[in-house]
Formats: C-alpha cells, sequence, structure tokens
C-alpha cells in the first residue's frame, strides 16, 4: 500500500526492507576510558581507570553472549572500530585479547579494517608494533591540532609535538594506513592558522583525514562556558569560508572528498567502517554505551560502567533500550545520511529499498535547490554542490518536510 508516494507501514514490508540487509557488517567497540575528558566531547567516557581489568572480562563476556544468540551467525563482519574514549590508554595485552574473544567468536573477513583510534599522548614504538603484529591495520589519531594554544583551549592533553611523533612513530610501528581529525572553527582561530594545521597534516602524507568544525554539545563543560560568554564563536561566514578552503586546499593535495568531513588518499583507503553508517550497513555495538542496527532494529547498552560490568557479570543483557524505525523513520535516515555522501543518493538503491521512486517523491524539492545550486541531479543520483554541503543539517530538513 503506498501513502504519498511510499509504501506504508505493514508487517510485509517491514520484512522486505529487513531483508534487503547486506550479510556484511561492522563492529564497533566502545573502549569509555581516557586520561582526562575533554571539554567539548559528550561521548560517554570515564577517567577511571580502576575497573579497566573488569570491564575487559565483561566486554568479552558480552562477545560471547552476542555469539551464542546466533542473532549475528550469518555475517560476516568486514570491519571492526575500537573507538571511546581512548583504546590506546587500555594495557596493549587487554586490546588483543578482546580481538582474540572477536575472532574466536564471529565470523571475520581475512581482509576486513580493523581500526583503533589513539591519543598522540598515549602512544609507544613498542605498543604500536604490537597491536600492528595483533591484526589491527588501521589507527585514527586524534589530533585536533598541531597548534599548542588550540591544544590548550580543546583540554587535550598532547603538544603539537606529540602529535608529530604520533604519525612517525605509528609509520614506524608498521601502519601504512593511518587517519587522523583536526578541528577547525575554534575561537581565536585564524584562517593562516587554521592553513598551517591543514599544510602540516599534508606534509606526514595520511591516508585519510577528517575535518570537524566544533560543534557545542549540550551539557557539555565547553557548551557552558560558551553560554557564559567565555570566549565567542566564530560567525557563520568564518565557518563557510574555513570549511570551504578545507574541501579545496585537500583536494588539491590529492585527497577524495568523500564526505562533508572526510577525506581519503584514494577510494580504497575511505574508512570502510564509518562509510557502513552513513551506507544504512548493520552493525554490532559492544561496550558500555554502544549502539547496534539491524534494520530496523536499533539498539543501545547502557551508559554507565558500573552497570555495564554488573550486568554481564550476573549474565544479562547489557541494552537498555531498543526501538524499531517504521519505514518513515528509515527513509528519512536514508535522505539525511545520502546528502553527507559526495556520491550522493543513488536512485536505484533507494527505489529498490522503498519500493518507491525517489525523483518523483523529492521533484519539487529537487529543481528548487539544484536552481539555488546547492544540489546536483544527475541521471542516476543527487548529491550536494560544496555550497550546498554547508547547508546540508537544512536541506535535509526540506527533504524531510515531504514525509509531513
Amino acid at each position: 500500500m503506498r501513502r504519498n508516494g511510499f509504501i506504508g507501514d505493514t508487517d510485509t514490508d517491514t520484512e522486505r526492507i529487513t531483508n534487503a540487509v547486506s550479510s556484511k557488517a561492522g563492529i564497533y567497540l566502545h573502549i569509555p576510558f581516557c586520561i582526562r575528558k575533554c571539554p567539548y566531547c559528550d561521548f560517554y567516557s570515564t577517567s577511571n581507570l580502576s575497573q579497566a581489568s573488569a570491564f575487559v572480562d565483561a566486554l568479552i563476556a558480552e562477545i560471547r553472549m552476542e555469539g551464542n544468540s546466533g542473532a549475528w551467525g550469518a555475517v560476516e563482519f568486514d570491519s571492526v572500530y575500537i573507538g571511546g574514549g581512548t583504546p590506546t590508554v587500555m594495557d596493549t595485552r587487554a586490546v588483543l585479547r578482546i580481538m582474540g574473544a572477536l575472532y574466536e567468536t564471529f565470523s571475520i573477513s581475512d581482509a576486513a579494517e580493523i581500526t583503533i583510534e589513539a591519543n598522540p599522548a598515549t602512544l609507544s614504538k613498542d605498543q604500536l608494533a604490537a597491536l600492528r603484529k595483533g591484526g589491527i591495520n588501521r589507527i585514527n589519531i586524534g589530533i585536533q591540532s598541531f597548534d599548542d594554544a588550540n591544544l590548550s583551549f580543546l583540554g587535550r592533553i598532547h603538544t603539537g609535538k606529540d602529535a608529530v611523533k604520533a604519525l612517525q612513530l605509528a609509520g614506524k610501528g608498521g601502519f601504512d594506513n593511518i587517519g587522523i581529525d583536526l578541528m577547525y572553527g575554534l575561537p581565536g582561530q585564524t584562517p593562516e592558522n587554521w592553513q598551517k594545521d591543514l599544510e602540516t597534516a599534508v606534509s606526514y602524507g595520511p591516508a585519510h583525514i577528517s575535518c570537524y568544525m566544533l560543534t557545542f554539545e549540550p551539557g557539555t563543560v565547553m557548551d557552558n562556558a560558551r553560554k557564559a560568554g567565555q570566549f565567542k564563536v566564530p560567525g557563520d561566514r568564518v565557518q563557510a569560508s574555513l570549511f570551504l578552503a578545507t574541501a579545496r586546499m585537500l583536494v588539491q593535495n590529492g585527497y577524495d572528498h568523500y564526505e562533508i568531513s572526510n577525506f581519503a588518499k584514494s577510494a580504497g583507503l575511505r574508512s570502510l567502517h564509518n562509510a557502513g553508517y552513513w551506507n544504512n550497513r548493520p552493525y554490532l555495538g559492544l561496550g558500555p554505551a554502544a549502539h547496534s542496527y539491524a534494520p530496523p532494529v536499533r539498539k543501545a547498552n547502557v551508559r554507565s560502567v558500573r552497570r555495564y560490568i554488573g550486568r554481564m557479570e550476573g549474565g544479562k543483557s547489557p541494552v537498555e533500550s531498543s526501538e524499531i524505525l517504521d519505514i518513515r523513520q528509515q527513509m528519512m535516515e536514508a535522505v539525511y545520511l545520502g546528502l553527507r555522501k559526495a556520491d550522493g543518493i543513488g536512485y536505484v538503491e533507494f527505489n529498490r529499498r522503498f519500493q518507491t521512486d525517489f525523483c518523483d517523491m523529492f521533484e519539487a524539492v529537487i529543481d528548487r535547490l539544484a536552481k539555488k545550486k546547492y544540489l546536483v541531479a544527475d541521471a542516476d543520483k543527487c548529491r550536494l554542490t560544496l555550497e550546498g554541503m554547508l547547508l546540508q543539517e537544512s536541506i535535509a530538513g526540506e527533504f524531510i518536510q515531504v514525509f509531513s
């Protein structure tokens, strides 16, 4: 049954979409420990490492619980992402023990992308060599800036010299797939200062660069400081110029701008794991505050190390909440995430998945945005222009209004 050009919320429709999900998936492991929590961060983490050993036991127990459930038995995992928190504050032997449990429990592709996040101040040559030898083949280093004043404002525990040393150590440790995170739109950050960060990053030739605009998440220390007037946030025009300069500079230096915030040396060096999120691939989340998604069901684990350990020690599921996304919700997510990608939204896949016609449904929105040069509608897809990417949130809202 169709309503407003798309299928109705029937059991048959849900089954059709569920069955369309790829047999490949990703695994996300949340390691919630940090040396010190950054004031802008709203991810769940703690600087209390006293429960680290019990946490590892609990995480392995969850891995085995999920394996015994049979829910992921037919799935081959082609990406594993160890995030946090700061996973590299953990003892390397503990990280490799967790990886061993994953390989014992699940079907993980021989060519899987295995990523670990790292803070520059927590790395050593021996540690990196051990992680690489243990099968972790990609590292993502949270540099944020090479400028000490910027790092101080962000509350980071490393210096610019630490960041450079981390890149050098990662290479010596056997990693040739190195990603880095940078942050712009900081109070007091000049275009020249940001340009220097980009130039320094490019000079080391990382395989992947993620550039994120500083955001102020409600309830964080930094957002409270902003509300108290402790610093002035750059205006929209300044942020827009920084975004455009970033994209143009990295593309000129050989990087593929494949998602609003992400750049890779080649298509083969794009983050396979993160691309899974944007492409509606299922993923299994393990650890406190981790989310899982097996369309159309999303689940979330308890957001507490203590409660997580307690549940696992008691043989109980750590899942605290779950929801079944209806057809409209899934379509809205597909549009929102698809517009983030440089490749945009492919008509054939969208139409097959939702049994509808994308162009018919969004014809008026597409025409309006194309005239403003915010969007390009090709024969097989629609995608945002660079200027359109600046307005992705509001543009996605225009598409989503069609559902109301």
